[in-house]
């Protein structure tokens, strides 16, 4: 699962890279909706937010951006609770619903606060995918198992998204602890950019997601270099 920033350098370079993922193999795709203060996102996708914003990015635009892709492949929105909560959360599921996309992912949404947005995504048809990281205590990670839709987002360290020269030691016994809490496919993001890295997570993970190095991609050298990415990580995962 890639991760695109949306109206990153603009909008339609940013539907460009979506669809360049999706024809390199992708098999669902992480629509970033830029945010003013992106806690959880590393210097990269930081910078891509941030440049988004200036160029005019928008939610309604980035929610056309979902539109077109869904046509191609399962799209997640990734953004953060301010940005959710704007207008009651309510117009943001409705839209997100629209532009036909799977579900969403909210870092910044403790899993104790999350169950009335997690039943407004139920009713609109969205899954609330959570977070569980190698802090996350073994009565928090019940709960969040218990909770889950979609998948379980699976961070494998502590910190910000970002790549690394190597993966995480505690990864594969972080998704070993989220395993015996659920039924659902768990996937690894934060820190994954080569592909022997995405080859690695593939051996204890049902899925990998790959931001920042994709989103570098994009920004360098436009879609098709992120297209390249997603292409050599897809063809280590076969």
């Amino acid at each position: 699962m890639p991760y695109v920033m949306g109206g990153f350098p603009d909008i339609e370079a940013s539907r460009q890279t979506g669809e360049a993922c999706a024809e390199a193999g992708a098999d669902l795709l992480e629509l970033g909706v830029p945010f003013s203060d992106p806690l959880a996102d590393g210097p990269v996708i930081q910078a891509a937010g941030t440049a988004a914003l200036a160029a005019g990015a928008t939610v309604d635009s980035v929610m056309d951006v979902c539109a077109a892709l869904a046509e191609r492949l399962p799209i997640l929105l990734m953004t953060y609770a301010n940005a959710v909560m704007a207008g009651g959360g309510e117009r943001f599921l409705e839209a997100a619903a629209r532009a036909g996309a799977a579900g969403l992912i909210v870092p910044d949404l403790p899993h104790d606060e999350a169950g009335p947005l997690r039943e407004a995504c139920d009713r609109a048809g969205l899954a609330l995918v959570p977070l569980a990281a190698p802090t996350t205590s073994v009565e928090r990670l019940r709960a969040i198992g218990s909770d889950a839709r979609g998948f379980v987002y699976t961070v494998p360290l502590a910190g910000t998204t970002g790549e690394r020269d190597e993966l995480p030691p505690l990864m594969t016994e972080t998704v070993a602890r989220v395993r015996r809490t659920t039924d659902l496919p768990v996937a690894v993001g934060f820190g994954i950019s080569t592909p022997a890295q995405a080859a690695g997570v593939a051996d204890v993970a049902d899925g990998v997601i790959v931001g920042s190095r994709v989103v570098r991609a994009a920004g360098e050298s436009g879609p098709a270099a992120a297209g390249e990415v997603v292409l050599e990580l897809a063809a280590a995962l076969a």
